[in-house]
């Protein structure tokens, strides 16, 4: 399985300038965005909502809820889940969620240069 970078939930502190926030919604909203891409991530590292849902300090509830969204607005499934049992069950991030993930993180790279260059443009308006 593969395993990738792991990026941080920790959000950046704030400072002037042009700031912007980069998600993808389909057809129930949000579909992707940094939190979820994050959780999927956490997934994979733990092979577990639950334990994913722990790292990042939100509910199990809330985690689940966030995935079933994600799983429902995709034409495959970004993570299959086991319940529990002798082995207690878990998740396992599918190829269709490492493929979100590397496709978010390029337009989230894309994105950041973008804010980069514009940042440049709107200096003058503040000091």
């Amino acid at each position: 399985m593969h395993r990738g970078k792991t990026h941080s939930a920790k959000k950046e502190k704030s400072s002037r300038g042009l700031r912007g926030r980069l998600w993808i919604d389909g057809t129930e909203g949000t579909f992707l965005g940094y939190g979820r891409i994050i959780l999927l991530e956490r997934i994979r590292e733990h092979g577990s909502i639950t334990k994913a849902a722990k790292s990042m300090e939100i509910s199990y509830r809330h985690a689940w809820e966030l995935v079933d969204s994600m799983n429902r607005q995709s034409p495959k499934p970004l993570v299959e889940s086991a319940t529990g049992g002798r082995n207690g069950g878990g998740a396992i991030l599918t190829k269709e969620g490492e493929r979100a993930i590397a496709l978010f993180w390029e337009l989230y790279a894309d994105f950041q240069k973008y804010i980069t260059l514009q940042q440049k443009k709107t200096r003058p308006l503040w000091r």
